[in-house]
């Protein structure tokens, strides 16, 4: 008996000995892994306020169509005629920035892009009257027997990027659109926020947003060039200004999926 209870007590210290080293190296392991532990300093803000233009609440809508090949050439006639009216009636508190063809990218689409001042408030305002307009409703109708699919998300504009504005034309757009991994937004915001002013001396810098609503993470940057070989000219003289480089080089990481359309305005849109 005296034999069993000291093997008992050998077996109990040795497991306590292997369990205290187990703990050790756990907490050494747990230790040295927290070196490597991205810190994130706790904010009192939403970073949607951070990033964009408070005092002025502005709420954008972008609008991806997807038109039936044999149904594009109607399917603008039919936006160049009720797309405009709503633009100009002051009774709808909203603005058409612009609308356009994907000439390439993905073929068959049309984008609009949409501006409530007042933001949500603004936008809810405009859907309801226009549940009540008949003509709307009869567009809407028509619409849908051309579409293949459609889909939006809602936008706010980064602080440090012009607010779009009409101009003239002719001039060819580039939305380059970026899925942008979780939780880097702000760290986005702050490199392009130094990173734009190298691409301002052209006027090419038309607008830029972050989505609140559909695909999240998302990044648009709206660019307006005189055609294509200007677009090169003009993207390849970037990388000849000190800094640019630095900010391609620090923001690429943070990019999961990114995609460029280059589209012409149709005759209705107030950026030509």
């Amino acid at each position: 008996i005296t034999l069993f209870k000291f093997q008992l007590y050998k077996q109990s210290k040795t497991y306590e000995l292997g369990f205290t080293a187990s703990s050790r190296a756990c907490s050494e392991d747990s230790w040295f892994k927290s070196l490597f532990v991205r810190k994130v300093d706790p904010r009192k803000d939403a970073h949607a306020n951070l990033l964009t233009k408070n005092e002025e609440s502005n709420l954008y809508k972008i609008q991806f169509h997807n038109v039936k090949p044999e149904c594009l050439d109607a399917y603008n006639k039919l936006c160049e005629d009720v797309l405009p009216t709503i633009h100009a009636d002051k009774y709808y508190p909203c603005e058409l920035v612009g609308t356009w063809n994907t000439w390439y990218g993905e073929q068959d689409q049309a984008v609009h892009l949409w501006r409530y001042r007042g933001g949500y408030p603004a936008l809810t305002e405009v859907m309801n009257k226009l549940r009540q307009n008949k003509e709307f409703t009869a567009y809407r109708k028509e619409r849908g027997k051309m579409l293949l699919s459609r889909r939006n998300q809602l936008l706010l504009e980064f602080s440090f990027w012009n607010e779009p504005v009409p101009r003239e034309g002719p001039n060819i757009y580039e939305l380059r659109s970026y899925q942008l991994r979780p939780g880097t937004m702000i760290e986005w915001g702050n490199y392009w926020a130094r990173a734009i002013r190298h691409r301002q001396r052209n006027k090419e810098a038309v607008g830029g947003f972050f989505s609140q609503i559909g695909d999240l993470y998302m990044v648009h940057h709206l660019w307006a060039y005189e055609d294509l070989q200007s677009r090169e000219e003009t993207r390849n003289g970037a990388w000849q200004q000190e800094g640019w480089h630095e900010a391609v080089y620090y923001t690429v990481p943070l990019i999961q999926h990114m995609e460029s359309r280059i589209m012409i305005p149709l005759k209705a849109s107030p950026l030509q």
